[in-house]
């Protein structure tokens, strides 16, 4: 299911035409949580993208959040997202 699940988070950002795109699962960690456990899952998110060039902080999450709407809450319970542009990305590295 995660892997599945991780690829359908790539599909829906591929919209974003990111530059990097990192996911990972951090279900595990959140065993028993009341929202694991109707096998929604807890994801880590780092978007490199263009197209966040020139938006705030909340403006970008609300174009990830727009695009993962649909899933929210019962594929995904949560989210911690890092939405960056190229230069923001490179700088951190």
């Amino acid at each position: 299911m995660t892997a599945a699940r991780i690829a359908q988070l790539r599909e829906r950002l591929a919209v974003l035409a990111p530059s990097r795109l990192d996911i990972g699962d951090d279900s595990h960690l959140h065993a028993g949580h009341a929202g694991a456990q109707g096998g929604a899952g807890h994801y880590r998110v780092r978007i490199v993208s263009r197209q966040f060039e020139g938006l705030s902080r909340l403006a970008r999450h609300r174009l990830v959040y727009d695009r993962l709407a649909d899933l929210i809450p019962r594929e995904v319970h949560a989210l911690a997202l890092q939405a960056l542009t190229p230069e923001e990305d490179s700088a951190k590295n």
